[in-house]
């Protein structure tokens, strides 16, 4: 079973600045993922050719599973507002996070986790850092069907205010605490490697290997993260891989397990 997270900056490629819904299908299509977490997705985006990228992923995998939660409704960076609930997609530009998976889900859950109200000083692109206002996050929960490995994946994008993440994934795990396991967690933290299992003692990484920034990377903000039912632990990592796309500023992290 391969578990695979993307941040995909919405499709845009930091070389040349284009949005391609082709080298998006082709990047996705390549990772062969039987459960992928995707951060920073648009959706009816006028930026990304209004493409709806959280079901082009979904096509792109041959998954018949997918979930789109918008985070916001608007444009990052130009003009937008907290979504609700009630904003399902199709109420205008959205950007929010996505699960995907070729494994039969059961049911979803829709788990907000707060905003940050400080704005810090980011690079918006290749040249000049701009003071950025966070965003609302979310987690995004799927109970898959019995009988596989997996009883529960979970799918976030965490703030990049350093100790507001921590909060974040506090409340998160929480939040999941009764669901199925084994659970696994899959998403950019916006938290250096060791960061996360240090502030969870109960869960365990199932890779360390820098994904950021894409071409040569040197720090982990996107992990794997797993807490082991104790009577089903999750079988045993067989390969753990950073992969480079045309697409994003972040690799892939592609996790496979060894199962029968």
């Amino acid at each position: 079973m391969r578990l695979v997270t993307f941040n995909l900056l919405h499709g845009r490629s930091p070389a040349d600045g284009v949005v391609s819904a082709e080298r998006l299908h082709d990047a996705v299509a390549g990772l062969d993922a039987d459960v992928l977490a995707l951060q920073e997705v648009d959706h009816d985006q006028p930026r990304s050719a209004y493409v709806d990228q959280t079901a082009l992923a979904a096509r792109a995998l041959g998954a018949a599973h997918a979930r789109y939660l918008p985070a916001v409704v608007g444009t990052p960076g130009v003009a937008w507002r907290e979504a609700t609930p009630e904003d399902a997609p199709g109420v205008g530009p959205t950007y929010g996070i996505g699960l995907v998976s070729r494994r039969p889900v059961d049911r979803w859950l829709r788990i907000p986790l707060g905003t940050s109200p400080m704005s810090l000083p980011l690079l918006v692109d290749a040249r000049r850092p701009a003071l950025v206002r966070d965003e609302p996050r979310l987690g995004l929960a799927a109970v898959l069907a019995p009988g596989g490995p997996v009883g529960t994946v979970v799918a976030t994008h965490l703030s990049f205010a350093p100790g507001f993440n921590v909060a974040q994934l506090a409340r998160l795990v929480r939040a999941v605490r009764e669901l199925p396991g084994p659970v696994v967690l899959l998403g950019d933290l916006n938290m250096p490697g060791p960061v996360p299992t240090a502030v969870l003692p109960r869960w365990r990484s199932l890779a360390r290997e820098a994904t950021f920034p894409a071409v040569l990377p040197r720090i982990q903000f996107d992990h794997a993260l797993v807490r082991d039912h104790p009577d089903r632990p999750l079988p045993a990592v067989a390969a753990v891989e950073t992969v480079l796309t045309p697409v994003s500023d972040h690799r892939a992290l592609v996790v496979d397990l060894r199962t029968a």
